[in-house]
């Protein structure tokens, strides 16, 4: 089920206490604000509790489900609502956020030559599937310059070698910093971020690589999958951290291979899970959805 076009989005953490449930839902009721969708969770482990909310505003109680009879949109003071629920969540050493209906999270997005998770991301922009605002797309490499061009948007070309790293990530920064972006999507970028640049970039980029059981590393992973008569081909789309490949899960995709399979068959397999993964995991990230929780997340579903 998709999100409604007028909802907002209300995501909140805090202790675990009694009555964190109720101090959002009176609150909207108070508010006269319909609820369309919430979910909640409360880790035991930690005393961490969880909730994201969207609702309607000033729904007239009498035609719940029907936008078009409810009040109107300029009616919602956003500010306003924000500042009363503060005082409401203070108690509850609640941390929360606020989203309206026509956000649209400011993206760079960083490739390589691969442009299988690119063209896939390009096209949900293109066609709205994705609520998310292109600013730029950053490469080693210029193979996918007129990629860029025919949909309009900026291309940086940084070439990298390891002697001018640390000067090809401050360009990337300065594009990050300059185009406004909350979210920076690695969507087959084939280069080892520094630990400086995974600090600035913590729970806001999103990495995509293939998930093999066993796994395998170094060249051709595909290839030394078919070697072992590997039976699954996966995904994973992850927050970066400082250990590669082992930031806290967003998503995983999975589908089975068989022996008729050859390695470029599972390479294909791979990259449409990919894709997919990849898609899904920005999708969670900009409905808000997810929630960084110590080292792992909590991800609410759609």
């Amino acid at each position: 089920m998709g999100r409604r076009a007028d909802s907002w989005i209300l995501t909140a953490q805090c202790p675990s206490l009694l009555g964190t449930v109720d101090v959002v839902t009176r609150f909207l009721k108070e508010q006269g604000c319909y609820i369309t969708e919430q979910q909640s969770f409360d880790d035991i482990h930690a005393g961490r509790f969880f909730i994201r909310t969207e609702f309607i505003p000033q729904q007239d109680s009498q035609t719940v489900g029907f936008s078009s009879q409810r009040a109107p949109e300029e009616r919602f003071d956003a500010e306003a609502f924000k500042a009363d629920f503060s005082q409401r969540a203070a108690g509850f050493n609640m941390d929360f956020e606020l989203t309206s209906p026509d956000a649209k999270v400011p993206v760079v997005i960083m490739v390589s030559k691969a442009d299988h998770c690119l063209n896939d991301l390009l096209y949900r922009y293109r066609t709205g599937q994705l609520p998310i605002d292109i600013r730029a797309i950053v490469s080693n490499h210029s193979d996918l310059e007129s990629l860029a061009q025919w949909h309009g948007l900026p291309y940086h070309h940084f070439p990298i070698t390891p002697q001018t790293k640390a000067e090809q990530e401050g360009k990337v920064w300065q594009v990050i910093e300059e185009s406004g972006a909350e979210l920076v999507i690695l969507a087959r970028y084939m280069q080892v971020l520094s630990s400086e640049m995974c600090s600035k970039l913590a729970g806001r980029a999103i990495n995509i690589h293939h998930s093999l059981l066993p796994g395998f590393k170094g060249a051709k992973p595909y290839h030394q999958a078919f070697e072992k008569g590997v039976k699954l081909v996966g995904a994973t789309a992850h927050y970066i951290n400082d250990d590669l490949d082992e930031g806290p899960i967003i998503t995983q995709g999975v589908e089975p291979v068989s022996h008729a399979d050859d390695p470029e068959d599972l390479v294909a397999t791979g990259r449409d899970i990919e894709c997919l993964t990849l898609a899904r995991a920005v999708g969670l990230h900009v409905e808000r959805r997810v929630f960084l929780h110590q080292r792992r997340t909590v991800v609410f579903s759609r």
